[in-house]
C-alpha cells in the first residue's frame, strides 16, 4: 500500500503536470514543463509555513490531512476492489475539504471557493447515476467483482456508455482549468487554496495527486478492465489527454451555468439509460 501511494503522488502529480502543458500547447503557449506540479509540491514542502491570524488553527491544519485521508482510503478501496458506494461517501466528504478549506482561512477569496464547492456539487449525481447504471449491467457493486465481470464478458466502455460518460463527468469537475472547476477558478486567484502556503500547501498538492491519480485508476479499471500496471498507466494517460483537450477547447463556466449543463447530461444520461434499458 505504501508503495502505490508514493506512485499515486507522484504519478498523479505528473500526470497534471502533462495536462497543463496539453493545454498550453492546443492554446498556442509552451506551456510549463511536465514535471511543474512535483515541482511545485517539493517547492512548498520547503517554503516558509504559517496560519493566518483570521484562521481557525484547527480546521486550517486538520483539513489538510483529512484530504490525504480521504484519498489515501480511496485508494485502498480501489486497490482491494472495495465498494463503489464506499467510493460515493469519501467522494462526497471531500465537498466537506473544498468548503472547509475555503472558509477556515478567514480570506475572502478562499471563502469564495468554499462557497463554489457546494454549488459543484452537482457532480455527485453523475457519480450516483454510474453507480447505478453499473449494477445494472453487472449485479454488483463491489470493484472486484466489476472487474472481474469484463474479464469474463469483455470491456462495459461500450455495452455501459451510459455510465462512462457519466463518470468522465465526474472526472472532467475534477481536472483543473475544465468547464466545471469554479471552485478553482482565477477571478477567485487560487480558489479554496488562496491561503495555505507551506508545508500545507504542499499536502495539498499531494492529495491532488492521489485524487488524480484514484479517479482516472477507477475509471480505467471500472471500463476497460483489469491490465498489467504499464498498460494501466498508458490507458489513464490516454483518458487524461482526452481531458485535457477538453479542458483546452472549452471555457469556464460560471457557477450556475455549470450546474445547468451537468443537469443536462444528466438528462441525456438518463434518456440513454432508458432507452438501453428498453433494447435489453
Amino acid at each position: 500500500m505504501i508503495g502505490y501511494l508514493i506512485l499515486a503522488v507522484f504519478i498523479g502529480l505528473l500526470y497534471m503536470g502533462i495536462h497543463r502543458k496539453v493545454i498550453a500547447r492546443v492554446q498556442g503557449r509552451p506551456g510549463p514543463p511536465i514535471w511543474q506540479e512535483l515541482l511545485h509540491t517539493l517547492k512548498f514542502s520547503f517554503k516558509q509555513t504559517w496560519i493566518p491570524k483570521t484562521a481557525s488553527p484547527a480546521i486550517f491544519v486538520g483539513i489538510v490531512f483529512v484530504a490525504i485521508g480521504i484519498w489515501t482510503t480511496a485508494l485502498w478501496v480501489v486497490i482491494s476492489g472495495g465498494s463503489l458506494l464506499i467510493i460515493f461517501g469519501l467522494y462526497i466528504c471531500y465537498k466537506m475539504v473544498e468548503h472547509g478549506v475555503g472558509l477556515s482561512p478567514g480570506s475572502p477569496y478562499a471563502k469564495f471557493g468554499g462557497v463554489r464547492s457546494v454549488i459543484s456539487a452537482a457532480s455527485e449525481i453523475p457519480l450516483l447515476l454510474s453507480v447505478g447504471v453499473l449494477y445494472f449491467f453487472t449485479g454488483s457493486l463491489m470493484i472486484g467483482d466489476i472487474a472481474a465481470f469484463q474479464a469474463e464478458h469483455g470491456p462495459l466502455l461500450v455495452t455501459a456508455a451510459p455510465a462512462a460518460l457519466a463518470l468522465y463527468v465526474v472526472i472532467l469537475s475534477k481536472m483543473h482549468y475544465s468547464p466545471f472547476s469554479i471552485v478553482e477558478s482565477k477571478e477567485i486567484v487560487s480558489g479554496y487554496k488562496t491561503e495555505h502556503f507551506g508545508v500545507w500547501r504542499a499536502g495539498l498538492e499531494a492529495a491532488d495527486g492521489i485524487k488524480t491519480f484514484v479517479l482516472l485508476y477507477l475509471f480505467v479499471l471500472l471500463f476497460v478492465g483489469p491490465l498489467p500496471l504499464v498498460l494501466m498507466l498508458l490507458a489513464m494517460l490516454v483518458l487524461m489527454l482526452t481531458l485535457s483537450f477538453v479542458c483546452a477547447l472549452t471555457p469556464m463556466l460560471a457557477p450556475f451555468d455549470s450546474v445547468t449543463v451537468q443537469t443536462g447530461l444528466i438528462a441525456v444520461v438518463l434518456a440513454w439509460t432508458a432507452l438501453l434499458v428498453v433494447v435489453l
